[in-house]
């Protein structure tokens, strides 16, 4: 069965498979006489809609690429567990997107019902406008804004509104439709079998378009990612800058975080604390199949794009991770506990290793210079339990829920291995450094 799995998760991830959908997508696409069409899925109190639609709606002009447009409601429970810190970071972390790329402020704005339904009536209306996209950006300007009822007057008389029973067709057709598609968020595009969430992903989408028109100029859609690092750290500090590294053993984006984060910290002359929490899903929140696919399919090219193994998985959930995590506590005071990390990682989610008995955890172990002893030790010590836990708390208290997440010092925590450019930031600004301009990156 393992080997079965293996196998599976292979072939799944491979670019193979993936180079043979794009093929079969393009060649019904092009026997059809149909036009490339890409489908966003706009939902009007989530902040990252306004950053995304100015890059997508500029990538489909140059590329002739069509638009369809398609309203939707929050994601469900089982999506976003957190329902409610994942709308607070959101805000914030949209804010400084948009501030990093020279777009204009996203509203501080908390919607309520009313606001959101009464958002939804006026884009609905508005999709038959000449220039839909636009109007969807203001309108979810408006909604979040903080005068939003003022600002929604505005907009309902630039746009007009349909009825309730109208506007909740409309809404449920398009979740319908990011359902078959097999999505679950708002702010995400979909073009021939692939999702692209906001901004930070469409340079994926630009460079399949771009693969296909020989005469494309220079990229539109940011790369956000790390700056050439100082090829030597700062000069030694009484205290310098600290990072604090929230990782799990059954997330797929940690493994991207735990090859990368060292060089960083070390380029900074950084301290780098490992902050271990049990995964969600075993914390008592859903992941829904959709949301374990996307996430797979998303870290595999995230991964590839750096350089990082990925693909061949055997899932560690459960016993595995508790092992993984008991060791790993004994790792961290033994000064080897991002090695064992990373060792971990890569036997799960690039080996297809069963770290669920000793032979897996064993191999781990020893690769990072744990010896078979501190293992033994490690297994029979419960004590990384109350740690895990102590961690989570920590983690909640910065508005966090999810892992990788990173914080610099004191500063504001920041989620997701795609978000290590924004750690940098932090960290040259607790060393006193001129910042990085991330639009010229």
């Amino acid at each position: 069965m393992s080997a079965i799995r293996r196998l599976l998760t292979t072939s799944l991830t491979s670019a193979a498979l993936r180079d043979l959908r794009r093929v079969r997508h393009r060649l019904t696409r092009r026997i059809g006489g149909k036009a490339m069409t890409a489908d966003f899925f706009f939902q009007v109190d989530d902040p990252y809609g306004p950053v995304a639609l100015p890059f997508l709606a500029a990538l489909a002009d140059r590329h002739q690429l069509a638009l369809r447009l398609h309203l939707v409601p929050p994601p469900d429970a089982a999506a976003a567990p957190e329902i409610a810190r994942l709308e607070d970071y959101g805000r914030r972390d949209a804010q400084m997107l948009a501030q990093t790329l020279g777009l204009e402020a996203i509203g501080a704005g908390r919607p309520g019902p009313a606001q959101i339904a009464r958002a939804q009536a006026i884009a609905g209306a508005a999709l038959a406008n000449e220039h839909p996209v636009d109007a969807l950006i203001a309108i979810a300007r408006a909604c979040q804004s903080d005068g939003a009822d003022a600002a929604l007057d505005g907009m309902a008389e630039r746009y007009g509104a349909l009825d309730a029973t109208s506007t909740n067709a409309l809404v449920v057709d398009g979740q319908t439709t990011r359902k078959r598609l097999g999505h679950y968020l708002g702010s995400t595009t979909h073009f021939e079998g692939e999702f692209y969430w906001g901004v930070d992903r469409l340079h994926y989408l630009e460079a399949r378009l771009r693969a296909d028109d020989v005469d494309s100029p220079a990229r539109l859609c940011p790369v956000l990612d790390l700056g050439p690092l100082p090829p030597s750290p700062p000069p030694p500090r009484a205290m310098p800058p600290r990072i604090d590294f929230y990782l799990s053993f059954r997330s797929p984006y940690t493994l991207v975080a735990v090859e990368r984060i060292e060089a960083l910290a070390s380029a900074y002359g950084a301290e780098l604390r490992l902050k271990f929490v049990l995964p969600m899903v075993m914390r008592g929140l859903p992941v829904p199949g959709a949301k374990r696919l996307y996430i797979t399919l998303d870290t595999k090219r995230e991964a590839t794009r750096h350089g990082i193994a990925f693909g061949t998985i055997h899932d560690p959930v459960g016993a595995g991770v508790e092992r993984g995590l008991a060791v790993l506590h004994h790792a961290i005071a033994q000064g080897r506990g991002l090695d064992f990390a990373r060792s971990f990682l890569r036997a799960a989610f690039a080996e297809g290793i069963d770290m669920t008995n000793d032979t897996g955890l064993l191999k781990a172990a020893a690769r990072a210079g744990i010896t078979a002893e501190t293992v033994a030790a490690a297994l029979a010590d419960p004590s990384w339990q109350s740690v895990a836990e102590a961690n989570r708390e920590e983690l909640f208290a910065l508005g966090l829920w999810g892992v990788p997440s990173f914080q610099v010092d004191d500063r504001p925590g920041w989620w997701g291995q795609d978000r290590l450019w924004r750690i940098e930031d932090d960290l040259r600004d607790a060393l006193g450094l001129r910042p990085i301009d991330r639009r010229l990156t």
